[in-house]
């Protein structure tokens, strides 16, 4: 199949190319930064943004938080099925 989109740059506001299961820890970064989650089950996601700073924000079930993230943490962490889309 033919990606008509192939010769076009994407910015942020492009859809995402990619995905990323993400399994929260507390001790390691992702190895690669998101520009935004979702989760298969809703509850909360303890994150820390690419520019520093950390909070624990709600996430509905396949609903999109648009937050680069470089860190999704264990502790503070009730959603399932957490998914980074790159």
């Amino acid at each position: 199949m033919t990606d008509v989109f192939a010769g076009r740059q994407s910015g942020l506001e492009s859809p995402a190319t990619d995905l990323y299961e993400i399994v929260p820890d507390d001790a390691a970064d992702l190895s690669l930064w998101v520009r935004a989650i979702t989760a298969t089950e809703p509850g909360t996601v303890r994150v820390t943004a690419i520019g520093g700073s950390t909070a624990t924000l709600y996430v509905g079930a396949g609903s999109v938080l648009p937050v680069r993230v470089r860190k999704v943490w264990a502790t503070g962490t009730t959603a399932a099925g957490v998914v980074g889309l790159v």
